[in-house]
């Protein structure tokens, strides 16, 4: 069976198919792939030694380019046989693109790609946008419990499930030493980022908040909203150490906002600290469920 005139042929109907019904060209081009995808598994005689094979797919490669133009390398054959490897026996995922599938098939943990695709689903994003998460390692910094989920497609109900340990900020600024100032002007100097770094449904709404704790004002750190649980969310920065006075001076300001400022439609007041080193003995002896920690990591661009 002549497999190179087969792939030949479904490679020019795609190009006709394209500029006649460009509005679904991507769905197209999915289809196009994945049918080459597996003819040329067919054309190296089977999955196994498909893996090893490549000689088939150079000879394909320089004929196709001669014929029909650019778009056809080793690398891209490739990754046309990977995706019918990935993708066999599951309907095709409309929302993503070639250039998702592409990025994502240089993944090898399956679950973990099956989140990135959930996420441009959900987010609608852009190649860069999927390397960027990548790149951040945040399917990573998940815990455990929330991958199992993700994994068995559980529903997640609580705010902490997309913390993720560490959270990543950008050093922008180029700054050596790191106080609490600095970091807190760091993560204003990027606040959308430091929102998705927190997880999903994370509002600004201002730094420095001020309230009045008998006598003396007070300034929480960060005051969000998340618009998914419906509440209030405390953050505070420190550079040291996790220390129970810590804790203690977060829960003075969540029942604040509780009693002051939240309302009766409103969930419980959440509380995050972001602290240089986690420290699980003080975690453990905090009875509040609402409060929770996590580590940060500065990065130079």
């Amino acid at each position: 069976m002549n497999y190179y005139n087969e792939i030949k042929q479904e490679l020019i109907n795609n190009e006709i198919y394209k500029k006649v019904k460009d509005y679904s060209k991507n769905r197209s081009d999915l289809n196009t792939y994945y049918n080459v995808g597996k003819l040329l598994v067919d054309a190296q005689g089977g999955e196994k030694r498909a893996k090893y094979g490549n000689m088939l797919i150079k000879e394909y490669s320089l004929k196709l380019t001669k014929e029909l133009g650019k778009g056809y390398s080793e690398r891209n054959l490739k990754n046309m046989r990977k995706f019918y490897l990935f993708q066999k026996g599951q309907p095709l995922v409309a929302e993503l693109t070639w250039s998702n599938y592409v990025v994502l098939l240089s993944l090898k943990n399956i679950e973990e790609i099956k989140y990135y695709i959930s996420q441009i689903i959900k987010y609608n994003l852009s190649k860069r946008e999927l390397i960027s998460k990548i790149k951040n390692k945040e399917y990573e910094r998940l815990d455990d419990k929330t991958k199992e989920s993700l994994i068995q497609n559980k529903k997640i109900n609580t705010i902490e499930s997309f913390i993720k340990e560490p959270i990543v900020i950008k050093n922008n600024l180029d700054k050596n030493e790191i106080t609490e100032k600095v970091l807190k002007q760091l993560i204003l100097e990027d606040i959308e980022n430091f929102l998705v770094e927190l997880g999903e449904g994370f509002t600004f709404i201002k730094s420095e908040y001020k309230i009045k704790l008998g006598d003396r004002y007070n300034y929480i750190d960060l005051l969000l909203f998340n618009y998914l649980y419906n509440c209030f969310v405390v953050v505070e920065l420190k550079v040291v150490e996790l220390s129970k006075e810590h804790i203690g001076q977060v829960q003075m300001y969540m029942n604040y906002i509780d009693r002051n400022i939240k309302t009766v439609t409103q969930s419980d007041t959440v509380g995050i600290i972001i602290c240089k080193k986690n420290n699980e003995y003080v975690i453990n002896y905090c009875s509040n469920p609402n409060i929770f920690t996590t580590t940060y990591e500065i990065t130079n661009l």
